[in-house]
């Protein structure tokens, strides 16, 4: 008697395809404007200052001056700094962050897919992450580009993530990366970059202002890490970078003041101005809070950070990269990485 065998793993008839399990890795940073326009800059800003993770003001409160003031003031403005920077990739931001992805597949190998995502503007946290679900990745590694963990950036980042993942039925197994700020694989990425930056400089800096972004004061006061985060980041740099550079000062301080509440303290353009008039005449600024050079980096401090320190009679100044997709900063991220996937690679 003849016997039918069967194979118990094949699909049925109108099966839909079911793509090889893989493991995947999203890298996340902040947002950009899809053009350096007014009109895009307001899309950018409508949406990212929407987020109540950024801005802790009722919205009944807020969304007047939002909409009634900032909305229609602010966009020419900003639009006008991200011209100065703008790339014949396009944003700054987005073109390095697309490049790190790609360095770190090719660090990676086939072990994993790895993709980049914005929490602002495109591509979208949710649209990658259903993008990878689709292209088999069951298990996936959300990493955001902050060292420094903020409600306003982490946070942030989880909670898009989250809204995505709500309306998936089929939805992929999640881990984050957590914040690096005294990792020491970040700590010695950033020595070892800062070091053959200073190295290069046709002059000697007498300062080093460590930049981070600015909150505001509140953030700290309600529980908020990020300020810690950046002084014990700083910290160890200067620690670390001393006994290379004994002539070099470092001071920390805070860019990106916006409103008129109180926010973290000093100010990078009031250190710029005040190491000036006292008789500084090198300095440089590297922005270690930044995983990649953006409008704040390379308009903000580059720019206008110039402007304020040659005003007050400054000479020599220089704006450091930042780890961008150099040889340190990726090796350090493949390490990061790898250790996450231990277990599903």
């Amino acid at each position: 008697m003849s016997r039918t065998v069967t194979n118990e793993n094949a699909l049925p008839a109108g099966h839909p395809q079911v793509k090889p399990p893989r493991v995947g890795v999203l890298l996340v940073n902040l947002g950009t404007p899809q053009a350096a326009t007014a009109p895009a800059v307001r899309t950018y800003l409508a949406q990212f200052l929407s987020d109540p993770r950024v801005v802790e003001i009722p919205r009944l409160v807020w969304w007047p001056i939002l909409h009634g003031i900032i909305l229609r003031t602010r966009p020419a403005k900003s639009a006008h700094a991200y011209a100065q920077v703008w790339t014949a990739e396009g944003s700054p931001l987005a073109a390095i962050t697309a490049a790190q992805a790609r360095a770190l597949q090719s660090r990676m190998g086939d072990a994993v897919m790895v993709d980049w995502a914005m929490r602002y503007g495109q591509p979208a946290i949710a649209e990658r992450v259903a993008a990878m679900k689709q292209a088999g990745c069951e298990r996936i590694l959300i990493c955001p580009m902050y060292p420094q963990y903020s409600g306003a950036t982490t946070a942030s980042v989880m909670d898009a993530l989250g809204d995505g993942l709500r309306a998936m039925r089929w939805q992929p197994a999640i881990r984050t990366l957590p914040p690096y700020y005294d990792d020491p694989a970040h700590i010695e990425a950033l020595v070892q970059d800062l070091s053959r930056q200073l190295s290069a400089l046709a002059f000697t800096p007498q300062v080093m202002v460590l930049s981070f972004h600015g909150m505001p004061r509140r953030t700290l006061e309600l529980g908020d890490p990020y300020h810690c985060h950046c002084r014990k980041t700083a910290r160890l740099v200067e620690e670390a970078l001393a006994p290379r550079f004994p002539g070099l000062r470092i001071e920390t301080a805070f860019q990106s003041r916006f409103g008129r509440a109180q926010w973290l303290e000093p100010s990078t353009e009031t250190v710029l101005a005040q190491e000036a008039a006292k008789g500084t005449r090198s300095l440089v600024i590297a922005a270690p809070g930044f995983a990649a050079d953006c409008v704040e980096t390379l308009e903000e401090l580059a720019i206008r950070g110039r402007e304020v320190f040659a005003h007050a009679g400054g000479d020599d100044f220089a704006v450091l990269e930042c780890l961008n997709a150099g040889e340190a900063g990726m090796a350090m991220l493949e390490t990061l990485v790898r250790r996450e996937l231990q277990g599903w690679i």
